[in-house]
């Protein structure tokens, strides 16, 4: 996709390739969704929670770079189940982190968080659920019989890491009570809150894929620098609201714009050399982290 810098912002430059990037993965995200809903047995407000928690949208982000990690890898590997389990990670973690006691949103994209709809102790079982949800569809994922013992020992290990202490809930920790501002301090939480989630994705994408095992290290070097790269293009595009706000935990407040757009450049070189190493290139995701260099430099 090729953007005229002439007559479009970098925020804007990153919207239009996000977007167009994403469109088919979002699509392909719902079917796959609706299906597992559809199979529920399980019929309650519970079960409605976390449907709705499901259902408000967004990005699918996350799904999206298994997909196109897998597709690179080998295109009729059928990571489906994989894509779903990140994304009930995530959602789980966003309904948690939206109630009173942490962030206390009520609306989320534009309609009422799930504990508004549903109360607070039925939005955290939903939390509760999907985290569970996403470790039992890990289990369903077909492999092949020499390859799934140990893509199920790693998937599940990562995963467990990437949703409990060492990932987003220590990170929901120390966003809420921060113990230093500095610069490892604000990376330590990015890379917990954000880039926990973004590992396990784009590792999914690889093992389910049939990636190699000896290539998973390089994978999660790539997955915190793009990690990075993403959480401070969106700090500087959220300067503002968050200096209205008061909220302390943004990059680019911390340390400036300008060493904010250093730093995207940075991470972005370093995913783009990992990425050529894995010999992802081909995939959409690089032009997606291509879209963060713009989103400074236009």
């Amino acid at each position: 996709m090729s953007i005229n810098p002439s007559h479009i912002s970098g925020k804007e430059a990153l919207k239009e390739v996000a977007g167009a990037l994403l469109a088919p993965y979002q699509t392909r995200f719902n079917r796959v969704v609706e299906t597992y809903f559809a199979g529920l047995q399980e019929k309650s407000a519970l079960a409605e929670a976390c449907q709705y928690a499901m259902s408000v949208g967004g990005k699918r982000f996350r799904p999206a770079l298994v997909w196109m990690v897998a597709d690179t890898i080998q295109p009729n590997a059928n990571v489906d189940l994989a894509a779903l389990a990140v994304e009930f990670f995530h959602n789980s973690s966003l309904v948690s982190d939206d109630l009173p006691c942490m962030d206390n949103d009520s609306f989320r994209r534009g309609k009422p968080t799930t504990h508004v709809v549903y109360s607070e102790s039925i939005a955290l079982l939903a939390s509760f659920a999907l985290t569970a949800a996403g470790f039992e569809v890990i289990t369903q994922i077909p492999l092949p019989e020499d390859r799934a013992y140990n893509v199920l020992r790693i998937a599940v290990t990562k995963a467990s890491q990437a949703v409990g202490l060492p990932g987003i809930v220590g990170g929901q920790y120390l966003d809420l009570y921060p113990k230093q501002l500095d610069r490892a301090g604000i990376y330590e939480i990015i890379d917990r809150k954000t880039g926990a989630l973004f590992e396990i994705s784009l590792l999914f994408g690889w093992l389910f894929a049939g990636g190699s095992f000896d290539r998973i290290d390089e994978v999660s070097a790539f997955a915190r620098h793009f990690g990075r790269a993403f959480q401070v293009v969106d700090d500087i595009d959220d300067m503002e609201q968050d200096a209205a706000s008061g909220k302390k935990i943004n990059f680019a407040l911390a340390f400036g714009k300008e060493e904010a757009s250093q730093a995207v450049l940075f991470h972005v070189a370093k995913s783009l050399e990992i990425a050529e190493g894995l010999r992802l290139t081909a995939s959409p995701l690089v032009t997606l982290i291509r879209s963060f260099r713009a989103a400074v430099t236009i």
